[in-house]
């Protein structure tokens, strides 16, 4: 197997062991399959197979429910029985945390269980031990001990199951020799994946869940070739972002992590953690998996590069693609967003609201948000006002060239200009390239080889343009060509939730592998402006303009590539939540949405907290029925907070800890 993926340049599904799962069939080129969890408790019976209902009428293939204990265990046999007896055979899964006894029990009742290496045997309690490796492998041993007897059940019953690494709840003996690393999400796995194997039991989906993109993207990528490695084949791979939240945090998030997996063929099935009623990922999950079939159907294009397949770059680890500073692009800065305004005839001041800037007439200043962009591009016009001091212009050639302020105003060419015209290699200027043209690119990398003032604005005429910028960015990669590059995509979509997807897909997988010096995103929302979406009206689009800001912004914080606002790390509840989780996430949104940079997780039980936390700097998690404990990193501060005072004790935890500031 080349790298991770069957191919960097074309769509080829990753080829996996078939599973079957009830009547229905995983893997081995088989469709991409949409599941969801319900969020009901398990022992209302009727409320769990109404919910159900709702989202295989949605569109799941497969339902998750909750079983923390033998009784729920016990119980979804009931919850099975109804839903047949209503004429419904979707497959059910137990999802299975700290209790081998409750596995037992529902793998001879439902047709799939979801077991967490991290803490079926093993436990989390943040400690480190320092293991000898006879030590270790006595570990090992006890695990294969007690997991055994799930793994011949589910052999005897024709039971598939699911291994599911969470990044968040690597147990104490993973962290203490592999860390806290997308490694150690892998060895978790393959530790019980081996065990499985030994007892020739092969009905196994894996899946390496993260908050975080980037680790789950790595994780993934990592598995498939330990599996290649060792095995000379690959299991199934269920799909997630885990406490990816609510609204577009939640929406952009997993589309950048589930898309740029598809986008490589990685993954049969998928699920969207939203802190929503779950059939509300459904639609999402189907946007996801529609944007990805319809690429496969697309004509395969040759590579455009020779080497295309050859990576210059680490696609287990990230490390931001070296550039050299033109301005305030590339080099060790931020990534910038660049609003486009060219399709307007005249800019006013109050046009720029929408991206960030509000003008005050009465003492003559600007207010600067920190979602604010840094350049707007204007086309063959120019504003004849005094910008803000943090905005550029960039604008075509011949209105650079009237422009009276040259400092704030930069040259936008085209690339057959730029190498007939531009001999200016000092001054901050934008070369458009459309990377899957037929063109030869060789003079164009032989004059930016020397050119110290350019940046590439690149984009793709496929609809699918993630693939072909990658392997234009490597190529300059290989040809140590170290120009900034701004990466502009342009979606037709028709809802908001399918632009939110395209945007993500296509530009946050270039993040994930330290690729890209800024964002020029391109829609149109006119049309669907302030319409519910998936249920609600969860985006406040109030212009075009504003709405494609906001979701640059919201990319480069999915990926940690450019801090702009608070960070909500939600679990999207089930079962086990002990309170309620939309109502609570949406009180500490309101009271916290200020705190630029800081990380909040809202957990609705102590199996996703705190381990699943450990990436968030407070933490808010259900520790009983009206009672919540308060984190700072991975330290309980208070325990037992009743949850009518606790928003308000986390305020006071963050004043506390000097992380508040006033609105």
């Amino acid at each position: 197997m080349m790298q991770y993926c069957a191919s960097l340049t074309e769509y080829k599904r990753l080829l996996t062991r078939e599973v079957k799962i009830g009547g229905l069939l995983l893997g081995n080129g088989h469709p991409i399959r949409i599941q969801t969890m319900t969020t009901t408790d398990t022992m209302d019976t009727e409320a769990t197979v109404a919910q159900s209902i709702r989202c295989i009428e949605a569109g799941a293939e497969l339902i998750r429910i909750t079983a923390p204990s033998k009784n729920e265990a016990e119980n979804l046999l009931n919850i099975k029985k109804e839903l047949r007896a209503r004429g419904y055979d979707t497959p059910i899964i137990a999802d299975i945390h700290f209790t081998p006894n409750a596995a037992e029990i529902a793998a001879r009742i439902v047709e799939k269980v979801r077991v967490n290496p991290g803490n079926y045997v093993d436990k989390k309690k943040f400690d480190f031990i320092d293991y000898t490796d006879a030590e270790y492998a006595a570990e090992v041993v006890r695990i294969r001990e007690r997991f055994t007897p799930l793994v011949k059940i589910c052999r005897e019953y024709g039971t598939a199951m699911r291994i599911g690494t969470n990044h968040g709840s690597l147990s104490d003996r993973i962290m203490s020799r592999y860390g806290d690393t997308p490694i150690g999400m892998v060895e978790s796995a393959m530790e019980f994946l081996r065990i499985a194997r030994d007892e020739s039991y092969h009905q196994i989906v894996l899946s390496m869940k993260s908050s975080n993109p980037l680790v789950m993207v790595q994780a993934y990528r990592l598995l498939i070739q330990k599996m290649d490695e060792e095995f000379g084949e690959c299991y199934p791979l269920h799909l997630g972002v885990t406490e990816a939240g609510d609204g577009e945090d939640g929406r952009i998030k997993s589309a950048i992590g589930i898309g740029t997996l598809l986008e490589d063929g990685i993954g049969d099935t998928i699920r969207v953690s939203l802190t929503e009623d779950p059939e509300f990922e459904i639609p999402v999950c189907r946007d996801i998996v529609e944007q990805i079939t319809v690429r496969g159907k697309q004509a395969t294009q040759p590579p455009v590069f020779a080497s295309a397949d050859k990576l210059p770059y680490d696609p287990f680890s990230y490390k931001r693609r070296e550039t050299i500073a033109v301005g305030n692009i590339g080099g060790h800065h931020v990534p910038v967003v660049v609003a486009y305004y060219a399709a307007t005839d005249k800019i006013k001041p109050t046009d720029l609201e929408a991206i960030g800037y509000r003008y005050n007439a009465t003492d003559d200043k600007w207010n600067i948000s920190d979602a604010a962009a840094d350049f707007i591009y204007t086309g063959k016009i120019l504003p004849d006002f005094a910008l803000p001091g943090t905005l550029q212009v960039i604008s075509n050639y011949k209105a650079w060239q009237a422009s009276p302020d040259k400092k704030k105003c930069h040259p936008y060419l085209r690339a057959v200009n730029y190498l007939k015209y531009w001999d200016n290699a000092t001054i901050l200027h934008f070369v458009a390239v459309t990377v899957d043209s037929e063109e030869d690119f060789a003079p164009l990398f032989e004059k930016l080889k020397s050119d110290h003032g350019a940046v590439l604005v690149i984009s793709a005429v496929s609809k699918h343009s993630m693939v072909p910028i990658r392997n234009f960015i490597a190529e300059l990669m290989r040809q140590d060509i170290k120009c900034p590059v701004i990466i502009k995509v342009e979606t037709l979509a028709n809802t908001v939730d399918k632009q939110l997807i395209n945007f993500s897909v296509d530009t946050g997988g270039l993040l994930i592998d330290g690729m890209g010096d800024g964002l020029m995103l391109l829609g149109d929302t006119k049309d669907i402006e302030n319409k519910k979406v998936s249920g609600r009206t969860y985006l406040e689009v109030k212009s075009n303009g504003q709405f494609l800001n906001n979701t640059a912004f919201y990319i480069l914080q999915a990926t940690r590539t450019r801090i702009s606002k608070t960070e909500y790390i939600s679990c999207p509840s089930c079962g086990r939540t002990l309170f309620d989780l939309q109502e609570t996430t949406a009180k500490i949104r309101a009271a916290t949405y200020h705190l630029k940079g800081v990380k909040i997780a809202i957990m609705g039980c102590i199996v996703n907290g705190p381990g699943e936390m450990a990436d968030a700097d407070f933490g808010y998690v259900g520790s009983g029925p009206g009672k919540i404990t308060l984190y700072k990193g991975k330290d309980v501060m208070k325990r037992n907070v009743p949850s009518d005072i606790a928003v308000s004790e986390l305020i006071q935890l963050l004043k506390d800890n000097e992380a508040w500031v006033e609105r």
